[in-house]
């Protein structure tokens, strides 16, 4: 566990597996202009806290070819093919002075050996603490004591076009400062492993190139703002936009990691999706602020306090929910057992309800093949067949037994219903609120749609969700 460090306003609870320093004052205005000239003595201060990250994969043997082939057999011996050692570089920030070090998953994955360099020289072997695929961030140790710890920042008080550096090793060629802006917050790009990952990164354009992941990004204070994890370019160079992971999260998932070795975090059992223009007029919804309930999980916390699919989380504990994620996000912060208040719209009248949340379970995923006999639609859903869930469709896509509805079998490409998403493998469950049993149902339905327009619920690679389908759109997707 971590030892005692010197805390600064806002130092984390007494019983966290982690103390971390902290500063959660806003950025001081009249203090960024003044430095703004040099930041020569705000990197001395803070280099020392950045490491170099070296990772090695260990020799591996092989059998180079199949039993029973002459001369390669485990009878007489067969012989070997000797992997050669797979080297990686990458960054790393000390959060504690006891020797707790922050830096991408993606930078120790995988490793055998990881050897940490300080910037006087010194170099330890890590011990991988735990690591979260999700955040993309882990973290590792090394035994070492009153080493140079890094002060966090409250990124909820971070803005757009604060000032920012970010350290790290950029190809391995030593410690390198760049500097730049906060360009945004919020970021959800779905650049994570996982399809489900909880991306809520700061993009800024200080350059950010291979061997700056796990490496700090820094405000004009020295305190840490995030974690430098990813860039968006087209080729395979730095190019105006990276990405890294927020301190705050950083900070929840490192206490996490140390106390318990993963991330354990809060959970509702809803499924959620954003608020389309298209969305909001079907479920005569006057704004897209808010995250639309998809699905409901049986059982669930969601369950227990009474929220129904069509229901519109607007606020969770008095805080506004402008999206999705970001009602993900939050509930993923709380711990399980944590009492939730939650402003929910249906029918047009806001509603309040409360829920205790749940551990979020492990995810699953759903397969790719099919093949039941089609019938094609040729109403609300023109270009679409669809067939009767069978059991080979229900056991090639993982359909839940409890999943009711008619399998797509084929979408076509310039379709309607392609350009909003529909594909094939997804099941439709309701259309304009009236339940899909069939196939025979859903062309039905369709053909008795009486607008241009239909509300579809599907079920779509593991979970629920709405689409609405306008006939008269012309090409550019209607939810």
């Amino acid at each position: 566990m971590a030892g005692a460090l010197a805390g600064l306003q806002g130092a984390q609870d007494s019983d966290s597996a982690i103390t971390l320093k902290r500063d959660t004052q806003p950025l001081g205005r009249e203090q960024e202009k003044q430095e703004s000239t040099s930041f020569a003595n705000i990197v001395k201060r803070v280099s020392p806290t950045v490491v170099k990250i070296t990772t090695q994969v260990s020799a591996r043997k092989l059998a180079a070819a199949p039993p029973g082939f002459p001369g390669f057999d485990g009878e007489r011996g067969a012989p070997e093919m000797r992997l050669i050692p797979r080297s990686g570089l990458g960054s790393g920030v000390i959060i504690s002075q006891d020797g707790y070090i922050a830096t991408n998953n993606h930078v120790v994955d995988g490793a055998d050996i990881v050897t940490v360099t300080l910037t006087d020289g010194r170099e330890f072997t890590a011990k991988v603490v735990g690591r979260d695929e999700q955040t993309d961030i882990a973290i590792i140790k090394v035994d070492a004591e009153s080493i140079p710890a890094v002060t966090f920042a409250d990124t909820s008080k971070t803005e757009v076009g604060d000032r920012v550096l970010a350290i790290g090793n950029p190809f391995g060629i030593g410690e390198t400062v760049t500097s730049g802006i906060v360009s945004a917050k919020g970021r959800h790009v779905g650049i994570l492993a996982d399809v489900q990952g909880y991306e809520d990164f700061i993009q800024t354009d200080a350059a950010i190139n291979p061997g700056n992941s796990g490496g700090a990004l820094v405000d004009v204070n020295g305190r840490l703002v995030g974690i430098c994890t990813a860039i968006l370019s087209r080729s395979g160079g730095f190019q105006g936009v990276g990405l890294a992971v927020p301190a705050n999260m950083v900070a929840q998932v490192a206490d996490s990691l140390v106390r318990t070795g993963k991330v354990v975090r809060g959970y509702l059992g809803i499924g959620i999706q954003n608020i389309t223009p298209a969305l909001a007029e079907s479920f005569a919804l006057k704004s897209n602020e808010g995250a639309l309930i998809s699905d409901i999980v049986p059982n669930s916390p969601a369950t227990a306090s009474g929220l129904k699919e069509g229901d519109v989380i607007l606020a969770i504990n008095g805080e506004p929910v402008a999206d999705a994620n970001e009602l993900k996000l939050k509930v993923s912060s709380l711990a399980p057992g944590t009492k939730i208040d939650l402003d929910v719209l249906r029918d047009g009248e806001t509603k309040k309800f409360t829920a205790v949340s749940g551990q979020r379970p492990g995810i699953a995923r759903s397969g790719e093949s099919m093949g039941p006999v089609s019938q094609r639609d040729e109403g609300a859903l023109k270009g679409v067949a669809v067939g009767d869930i069978d059991p080979q469709a229900r056991r090639e896509l993982n359909i839940p037994p409890q999943v009711k509805g008619a399998v797509i079998t084929e979408v076509e490409p310039d379709s309607v219903a392609a350009r909003v998403g529909i594909s094939r493998g997804d099941v439709i469950l309701e259309i304009n609120k009236q339940p899909v049993n069939s196939a025979e149902d859903a062309v039905q339905l369709c053909a008795n749609a009486g607008g241009k327009k239909s509300l579809v619920q599907l079920w779509s690679r593991g979970s629920k969700v709405f689409v609405v389908v306008d006939e008269t759109d012309s090409g550019k997707g209607a939810s």
